[in-house]
């Protein structure tokens, strides 16, 4: 922090003690070195603080980039979902035409066979008893 050297200390130190006395030096450097280590903490408090902003404000750009890109996924997603839709709608149409006209020929074909049906419902039909009586005959 502050550039200074060993011996500059101790010209400092030699002379508060000719200023302050060998009586008073003691409790001087003691409140001295308590306002040092209180002038230290406040710097270190400070340095957090800007630090916790610096990466608050960093945390911030982030999420705002991962909002951003989240909704441009969102939005790719949407149109390819329309994009696909459409196909898929006309698909189902043609499958549900297709269908009823699969139904249309399946009854035309049950109505022209039921005629037939009936006609063979108003013959006598013959038992394998009847077959035998007419050999035996």
């Amino acid at each position: 922090m502050f550039d200074i050297s060993f011996s500059e200390l101790m010209l400092i130190g030699v002379v508060a003690l000719v200023v302050l006395g060998p009586e008073r030096l003691p409790r001087v450097a003691r409140t001295v070195g308590h306002m040092f280590g209180r002038a230290q903490r406040y710097m270190n408090d400070v340095k957090s603080d800007i630090q916790r902003e610096i990466d608050l404000d960093e945390i911030n750009s982030i999420k705002k980039q991962m909002e951003d890109a989240s909704s441009s996924i969102k939005q790719s997603v949407n149109q390819f979902g329309k994009q696909i839709k459409d196909p898929l709608a006309e698909a189902r149409d043609a499958v549900n035409e297709l269908g009823q006209e699969t139904e249309k020929v399946a009854k035309s074909i049950t109505e022209s066979s039921q005629p037939d049906s009936a006609d063979k419902d108003a013959e006598p039909t013959s038992t394998p008893d009847d077959r035998l009586e007419g050999k035996k005959e």
